[in-house]
């Protein structure tokens, strides 16, 4: 289960499951990060796993965590945990920033851009050597990149759903509920428009609310062990978003919240596009490519290694002398003409 994340996901991951007992009356373990070690930002691509407990003398459930840090410009990466054996029961999590609404479709865009382009390259491949392989025809099939909605799936033949199960989880909600109410509104009505168009789930949380933490983490259980995710929902903008996928529809979304634009005057190629283009007038979005260097891991005093550190600095040494003695090396030629 591949996360592409900011900052909430590891303690989501441990405070499931740490989170009481399980059915059969055997507490949960996780191995990784743990409740009591202080939280540190994902620095590219990080591991962990959840176990949960079925009953007594039954294998336990093992859900395989992946996290990506580094917002867009480790995008790449997903194609470590998006493999064609992963793909069987994996969902994806994408969690946004509210804090931070000038970065968020473009954010947003890239990073599920790169997960479906994964997700569709690996399907392609596994259906290509299945078909290879000798008695291909009585073979299970492999997963699709198309997946299929319930018939009475709202708006079901106007949306275009996400390859596997998708959770958006916009964080920081403290800092969001401070933003001008307007503002609020558009960023609320575009995030339920582009869950809707993703048959995804939606939810707002903040790791200062233990009501919306808890409510998060049964939305978390549900991907990870198919645990019940509750039954709360709620579409009100001034409120954290609580919205399962198949509980909205586009008549309850609405239009695009615009007061001063024609729509008409935004030449989108398709709804999300309107949606895009009128988001990024209120918002306009910072640059994707870069929106800031990654820093150097290996000057970074939290991830400090006393002996890897020496030995890392008696070998830059090593490589500034080198440098400069070729540069001597170079100057002292004399080349024939």
């Amino acid at each position: 289960m591949p996360k592409i994340s900011s900052d909430t996901l590891w303690e989501l991951a441990a405070a499931e499951v740490h989170s009481g007992e399980t059915a059969g009356g055997e507490e949960e373990e996780e191995d990784g990060k743990q409740e009591d070690e202080p939280s540190k930002p994902t620095l590219a691509l990080e591991y962990t796993f959840g176990r949960r407990a079925r009953g007594h003398n039954t294998p336990k459930d093992i859900a395989h965590l992946w996290e990506l840090g580094g917002g867009t410009s480790l995008s790449d990466l997903v194609q470590i945990p998006i493999t064609p054996v992963s793909i069987r029961s994996l969902s994806v999590i994408l969690i946004m920033d509210l804090s931070k609404p000038n970065a968020l479709w473009g954010t947003m865009e890239k990073l599920l851009q790169a997960a479906q382009a994964q997700l569709e390259k690996v399907s392609s491949k596994a259906r290509q050597a299945q078909k290879a392989r000798p008695g291909a025809k009585h073979q299970t099939p492999v997963h699709s990149a198309a997946r299929v909605l319930p018939k009475d799936y709202p708006d079901r033949e106007l949306i275009s759903p996400f390859p596997v199960p998708l959770l958006i989880i916009g964080s920081k909600y403290d800092i969001f509920q401070e933003l001008d109410s307007d503002k609020r509104k558009v960023v609320c009505k575009t995030l339920r428009f582009v869950a809707h168009y993703y048959a995804a789930s939606l939810i707002f949380t903040s790791i200062k609310s233990e009501s919306l933490m808890s409510k998060t983490k049964s939305f978390f259980s549900h991907l990870a062990f198919g645990l019940d995710r509750g039954k709360t929902m709620s579409c009100d903008s001034t409120k954290p978003l609580i919205i399962p996928a198949g509980s909205d529809s586009f008549s309850q979304i609405g239009s695009p919240p615009t007061t001063d634009v024609d729509i008409t005057s935004l030449h989108a190629k398709n709804p999300k596009d309107l949606w895009k283009k009128v988001y990024e007038r209120v918002f306009p979005q910072e640059s994707t490519s870069e929106q800031r260097e990654l820093k150097d891991p290996a000057k970074d005093p939290q991830y400090s290694e006393p002996q890897i550190d020496a030995m890392r600095a008696q070998k830059d040494q090593e490589l500034d002398q080198y440098k400069r003695n070729a540069v001597k090396s170079w100057k002292g030629l004399e080349l024939e003409t």
